[in-house]
This record gives C-alpha cells, sequence and structure tokens, in this order.
C-alpha cells in the first residue's frame, strides 16, 4: 500500500515485521495512551475560520449542545455577511452567553466591521480586535477563559493562533494541517512546554486516532491514510492540461473550500496530511501509505505489528471528528446519518497514481527532507492555487510551481517562528516569479 516510489524510500518498509523504533515514543504530538486535558463545563471554544465549513459546522455542535459548548472568540477574513449571520444564531442559540470577542483578518473588512453594530457592540456583536494575525492571536489569548481552538483557518496563517493555544495550554482541535506542516517542530516544542494538547479534526487524522485509542507506539507497524481521488481519479494525465476551474472545484464526495478542493483534486491535501500524520503521530515517514478509497466510508487505517488492520468507517459528516476533538474524545449523540452497510456494499482501494498526481510526490519528497522544505511546498502551493483560483494559471502548472520552487529553495533547519515566517515569504516571492513567467505565455 505504500504510496511512496521507490527512490523515496528509506530504511526497512512497512512490510518488514519490524516496529516504530523507540525515537518515536515521546515525539507524538498526539497524547496517545496519556490522559487527557479535564475542563470545566460549558467548554469555552475559540473558533478561527467561523464562516468556512468548518467553522459553520462548529456552530451546529454549540447549538445542538448550549449547556456544555460556548463561544468565546471568533474570526473571519472578510466575509462579513456571513459572520453576521453566524453571530446572529449563536446570540438565539444561547441567549444568555456572553458576546464573543470578534476577529476580522482583512484589514478593509475590518473597517467596514467597525461601523456595523451587529457585528461589534450591537445584539450579537461583541469587541473587534486588531486585524491581520495580530487579531487571530488575540481571539485566542485575550478572552479571561479560553479552554479549546478549533483551527479552521486555511493555509499558514494558522500556525501562530495554534502556538499560542499552545502557550496557553488548551487543546487545540486542529482543522488547520499548515500548522504541522509549516511548524511542526515548533508546535511539539510549545505543546510539550506548556502542557496543551492537539486532538486532529481531519477525519482522517480522527480515525487514526480512533484506531489507535488505549494503544502504545511500538506496537504500530504503519498508519494507511485514505483519499477519495477527487474529481480526476480516472481522468487520463493527458487531459489534465484542459481542465476547467469548475470540474477542478466539483469534488464527488466532500464539500469544502476552494482551496481545499483543489488541493483535494491534485491530492496535495493528501500530501499536507501525511506530513500532519508524522507529527502527530511519531510515525516515520516510510511507515505512513496512502491508498485511494473513493466512496470515502473507511476514513483511515492503522496496521499493527501483528498483522491487525483496524479502520475507522462512517458517513462523510465532518461533524463527528469535529465534536470528537472537541469533547475530548468522548462520542456525543450527533443526528447524523448511519452507515448502511449493506447498501455500502463493497469497499475500493486503489494504489494513488504518481504520474497523474505529482503533488503527493512531491509532498512525499518534502516530508522525508524535512526543515524548510515542507515550509517550501505549502507556500508554493497556496500561491500556486490561488493563481488557478483567479485564472492566471491551469490545473497542470500547479505542481510545477512547485517543483520549480523546491528545486530552487534552500534547505535548512528551522528552530523559531521567525525563520519559518522567513522561508514561507521568500518562497511565495520565488512561487510568484514562477508564475508571471507561466502567465505570460497563456493566449
Amino acid at each position: 500500500m505504500n504510496s511512496s516510489p521507490s527512490h523515496f524510500d528509506r530504511g526497512s518498509g512497512p512490510d518488514s515485521g519490524s516496529v516504530v523504533s523507540d525515537s518515536s515514543v515521546g515525539e507524538s504530538l498526539y497524547p496517545c495512551g496519556r490522559p487527557l486535558l479535564e475542563f470545566p463545563s460549558p467548554l469555552k471554544l475559540v473558533v478561527l475560520g467561523a464562516t468556512g465549513s468548518i467553522g459553520r459546522q462548529t456552530l451546529d455542535l454549540v447549538r445542538q449542545y448550549p449547556d456544555k459548548l460556548q463561544v468565546v472568540a471568533v474570526s473571519c477574513h472578510r466575509n462579513l455577511e456571513g459572520l453576521k449571520s453566524w453571530l446572529a444564531d449563536l446570540a438565539e442559540s444561547c441567549p444568555e452567553a456572553p458576546e464573543p470577542l470578534v476577529a476580522i483578518s482583512d484589514f478593509a473588512a475590518r473597517e467596514t466591521a467597525a461601523k456595523d453594530t451587529a457585528l461589534v457592540g450591537g445584539s450579537s456583536g461583541g469587541k473587534l480586535l486588531a486585524g491581520g494575525t495580530v487579531g487571530l492571536v488575540e481571539a485566542v489569548t485575550e478572552p479571561s477563559e479560553a479552554h479549546c481552538l478549533v483551527n479552521a483557518l486555511v493555509g499558514s496563517v494558522g500556525l501562530e493562533p495554534t502556538l499560542a493555544a499552545a502557550r496557553r495550554g488548551m487543546r487545540i482541535a486542529l482543522a488547520n494541517k499548515e500548522s504541522l506542516v509549516v511548524g511542526g517542530e515548533l508546535v511539539r516544542s510549545a505543546v510539550q512546554e506548556y502542557g496543551a494538547e492537539v486532538l486532529p479534526v481531519d477525519s482522517e487524522h480522527s480515525a487514526i486516532a480512533q484506531c489507535l485509542s488505549g494503544r502504545r507506539e511500538n506496537e504500530i507497524r504503519q498508519l494507511v491514510l485514505t483519499a477519495s481521488g477527487g474529481p480526476f481519479r480516472q481522468t487520463p494525465a493527458e487531459e489534465l492540461e484542459r481542465v476547467t476551474l469548475g470540474q477542478v472545484l466539483d469534488h464527488p464526495t466532500w464539500n469544502m473550500g476552494p482551496k481545499i478542493t483543489v488541493d483535494s483534486a491534485t491530492l496535495m491535501n493528501k500530501g499536507l496530511e501525511v506530513i500532519e500524520a508524522h507529527h502527530l503521530f511519531g510515525v516515520e515517514f516510510d511507515r505512513i501509505s496512502v491508498v485511494v478509497h473513493p466512496g470515502s466510508i473507511v476514513h483511515s487505517l492503522v496496521e499493527f505489528v501483528d498483522g491487525a488492520l483496524l479502520a475507522q468507517l462512517g458517513t462523510p459528516d465532518m461533524r463527528i471528528p469535529l465534536l470528537y476533538a472537541i469533547g475530548g474524545e468522548k462520542h456525543w449523540p450527533l443526528d447524523s446519518s448511519r452507515l448502511d452497510l449493506v447498501k455500502v456494499g463493497t469497499l475500493r482501494f486503489e494504489a494513488p497514481d504518481l504520474g497523474r498526481f505529482p503533488c503527493l510526490a512531491l509532498a512525499l519528497e518534502a516530508g522525508r527532507a524535512g526543515g524548510a522544505a515542507p515550509i517550501v511546498l505549502n507556500a508554493a502551493n497556496e500561491t500556486a492555487v490561488d493563481a488557478l483560483l483567479t485564472g492566471r494559471i491551469r490545473y497542470a502548472e500547479i505542481p510545477r510551481v512547485i517543483e520549480d520552487c523546491l528545486a530552487t529553495s534552500g534547505g535548512g533547519k528551522i528552530s523559531s517562528l521567525d525563520e519559518a515566517l522567513t522561508v514561507d515569504q521568500l518562497a511565495r516571492k520565488t512561487a510568484c516569479g514562477f508564475i508571471d513567467r507561466l502567465g505570460s505565455g497563456h493566449p
């Protein structure tokens, strides 16, 4: 099942029968086998990226459990109407709760919001925080009490709020995989120093966490992440040069934001998830595999050293892993649709085609290289996806931009947030240069 080509392999593969080395024990971010943090009720939430898919589903959970969950701070980028609706629904569902602090990261949108009492200081709006990343960090640090950060931000902008929550000793329900792709070592250090915990929201990592419940690190042979394959699973590679943006955004299974939907089409999303799994669970890259599972019923699997495979199955409903993380890995009652195994019938699995999906291969290579490489990978990908969404490059040009950036950027160990942000900004500048040259050749 190992998805990486032979020239990426190092050491023994997952079929060798060997166990995860003792060096991985204690390096895992995920609290496998360790007690979870205990918080008073109601659990006080900071919801960053509130108007996106995960943020809206968090609101749905708060409405179902107003006695157990309370929102103390919330953020959006520039979707003011969406945020206004979000806050109004929250006020209606939780009329006794104080108004949450509000962070709006886009500076122009923040100026507009400052004049709108429905967003700030009105019947459903609280204090307005600073703009940009500063406001996102304030949303974590300003509430007098904050127990759990739901980080549903898209992109590397999520790293600094994650670090702020870790330094506050919070539970971090992490849907922002870039926090670990860009700053995995930094997050691990902060979590260990301040006694915070990271619980995954991605359905794949939540599935692995559920399979690992009560297990020890040295029992694991490999982690198996499932991928839907996106809209181009069976599209011939030569036809990918001509696909439209509408086709790219037409995901067959999940309803997500545009950036994540593009990443799912290229399988970059799965590559980032492999890097995230490496940091979360302390497992070497040679023991993390990807398998395409078009039905999105099996959310991921764990193979143990005795050959046993455990899998978590369920309907494609992100509220399930979200509530599992927020609630401290307790299965609360939820009005989700139940999985009908008879109706599902056959479960199908395929090996990923790295020729059709070069972004996955690039992510695996960058993850193994470590240091600055995953930061460059992520920055180049974010820049290229934005260029696709704004019509400046074609779908098939995304991996070309990423590959060129990785080839021209230096490596090196990352030891601080400032170093990570510097590498990120330089990689974005390099990617923009490549994109400009590609765009100049378009009709």
